[in-house]
């Protein structure tokens, strides 16, 4: 199979959907991450260009982290991200380029304008990847892909509604690792934003269990472990640590059998 994951940011696709990615990389799937801005905003001192470029590294770093095949970052500007017709005829031609089964991304309804507009972008392109007419420099797709969207906690207008659960507490240690290589993320600006910058360790084996607590996504909400048991029965008892995701209106709808084969673990 060939997946593609859309974040806003470099780091976004790796906390949403990284231990799913690294099950699928395990398998031999193609998997690969793309951010639509260069992150050239996210951080308290450092910003441009120069940011730009060790996002980008981080980004790289993370890939090879994780087994995934690829992470590229497109060079839109982080906190401008419009939902523009050139920007969709970017993703649109990731898409056909990567020959997707699966796409993954945020939901339209986020507290961050680069969320949103990524996700009403992949929204946008869902259908018109087997178009011919639009980005017709690139050969459309004779099927289109299942598109899911990635967790999140928001109630408005409509609350997250988990179709797929997956266990990643076998790859949780791989995740956090591949979440360690974003220096400039999870050491500097998100610490910062949440005013707990003094509590980053200086020791990096301290720093990646301070990680592994801050990172792991918390206790599973009712929605999702309900979507754990169904999918694990017995086992889902011991499931600790999972990803989920909604199925997308949009793209290809999935009878039970056929998520189940889009996701084999």
């Amino acid at each position: 199979m060939r997946i593609i994951a859309f974040g806003a940011h470099p780091d976004d696709c790796d906390q949403k959907a990284g231990g799913t990615a690294a099950k699928w990389a395990a398998q031999g799937h193609q998997v690969k991450f793309v951010s639509v801005t260069n992150g050239d905003a996210g951080h308290q001192t450092e910003g441009g260009g120069a940011l730009a470029r060790r996002r980008r590294a981080e980004a790289q770093e993370a890939a090879r982290r994780f087994g995934i095949a690829e992470y590229e970052t497109l060079d839109n500007h982080d906190g401008q991200l419009v939902p523009s017709v050139d920007v969709r005829e970017q993703v649109i031609r990731k898409i056909r380029q990567w020959k997707a089964d699966i796409v993954l991304a945020p939901r339209p309804n986020d507290y961050h304008p680069d969320h949103r507009y990524t996700g009403v972008l992949i929204q946008d392109a869902a259908y018109m990847v087997v178009v011919p007419n639009i980005a017709p420099d690139t050969p459309p797709l004779r099927k289109n892909p299942v598109f899911l969207y990635f967790q999140d906690g928001f109630q408005r207008p409509n609350p997250f509604r988990p179709d797929v659960a997956v266990a990643i507490d076998d790859v949780l240690d791989r995740k956090i690792r591949a979440l360690d290589a974003h220096t400039s993320q999870m050491y500097e600006w998100l610490p910062w934003v949440a005013g707990n910058l003094e509590e980053v360790p200086k020791d990096p084996a301290a720093r990646l269990e301070w990680l592994g607590k801050t990172r792991s996504g918390g206790p599973l909400s009712d929605a999702v472990r309900e979507a754990v048991r169904k999918r694990y029965g017995a086992k889902a008892d011991g499931v600790r640590n999972a990803e989920a995701f909604e199925l997308c209106e949009y793209g290809r709808r999935p009878q039970e059998d056929e998520l189940n084969r889009l996701f084999p673990f």
